[in-house]
């Protein structure tokens, strides 16, 4: 399962060179015959950010639908949303898939986002795609604390995420900062508590907390007793669990609810670029993402996402979406360069 170790500082001073780049015209490139119709003879380009395996899956029964042949390169999110704000309009990508909102609202601030269509955007729901439009959500995942179920009980467990900042949890807790899924926690934090709570809740994270390179290793740790819980995303721990199991067989799940920042759902992107050559085709590929047939591929997955678009309903081992109480927050407006200000200033970067 493909780790964040990036985290998303430094896309917003590219995002001015692409700016630059976007008012000369320059004209992109990409593989394929050229024209706008999504006919069969197209040829796309997906940067993708999102789980190799659930993309290629979408990827292979899209062609099949269509006709469409699709290229994929493959990065995390901070790695492809650097590139495309680096290539601006020269950009050869005719799709971007994210698997959190801060890298896609980076390509979007750049100004480099054209619309997902009017189908993609019909398939998915408001609280699932950003107030602008200029992309949906494929997919989302959700915040929870990972605890060792030998050494604590669920009672005794914080009842919000700003409570890890108190004393009695120093050195017994942990996560990942450098990663780009800890940070759209945090974004989400910024946006409900404000910036001086969440940079308090930052600090106390640095006197308190143990940091570790991937929530998949805050996740070991937790199970081998070297910390008791760390804030993850819930699919890791199902993952392990449709495997050997042997990384989470002491871990349990602890969903904070209440419209907590901890339990905040991220929601995974998917846009078009401003720049394609293929605009229909690359339109039809994310109505095929957000459809039903789209959507109950990653329901029978193995990445354990959950789905958002044309009302199918998650893998039936998950927690189902509307039963997380996760706050109200418009992806649009996760700040990712704030956050690794806040970061930086707090010690975590």
């Amino acid at each position: 399962m493909k780790i964040r170790s990036q985290a998303l500082a430094g896309i917003a001073i590219a995002a001015v060179a692409a700016l630059g780049l976007s008012a000369c015209g320059s004209s992109p490139s990409s593989s394929g015959s050229a024209g706008a119709t999504g006919g069969p003879t197209d040829t796309i380009t997906v940067y993708n950010a999102q789980h190799q395996e659930l993309t290629q899956a979408w990827v292979d029964a899209f062609t099949k639908q269509t006709g469409i042949k699709v290229n994929m390169r493959n990065g995390d999110d901070t790695e492809m949303a650097q590139q495309i704000v680096q290539e601006g309009r020269n950009s050869p990508a005719d799709v971007f898939l994210t698997e959190n909102s801060p890298a896609m609202s980076a390509v979007e601030n750049a100004g480099l986002l054209g619309s997902p269509g009017s189908e993609a955007l019909a398939n998915v729901p408001q609280a699932y795609r950003p107030s602008t439009g200029k992309w949906v959500g494929i997919a989302a995942r959700s915040t929870v604390l990972a605890y060792n179920k030998t050494k604590v009980k669920a009672a005794d467990l914080p009842k919000s995420i700003m409570d890890l900042a108190d004393s009695s949890w120093k050195g017994r807790w942990g996560g990942a900062p450098a990663g780009a899924d800890f940070q759209a926690i945090v974004s989400a934090m910024l946006q409900l508590k404000g910036e001086s709570a969440t940079l308090d809740w930052l600090k106390a994270m640095k006197t308190n907390a143990k940091t570790y390179q991937s929530n998949s290793t805050a996740m070991k740790a937790v199970n081998a007793g070297e910390i008791d819980a760390a804030i993850i995303y819930h699919y890791y721990w199902f993952g392990d669990q449709a495997n050997t199991g042997e990384n989470s067989k002491n871990v349990g799940l602890y969903y904070f609810k209440n419209q907590d920042p901890g339990a905040f759902v991220s929601v995974s992107g998917g846009g078009v670029l401003a720049s394609s050559k293929h605009q229909t085709a690359a339109q039809k590929f994310l109505a095929f993402v957000t459809s039903a047939d789209g959507q109950k591929i990653l329901q029978t997955g193995s990445s354990f996402e959950y789905p958002v678009g044309s009302g199918v309903a998650a893998n039936p081992k998950l927690t189902p979406l509307q039963e997380l109480q996760a706050p109200a927050v418009d992806p649009a407006k996760l700040n990712s360069q704030q956050v690794t200000d806040l970061m930086t200033q707090a010690g975590l970067l």
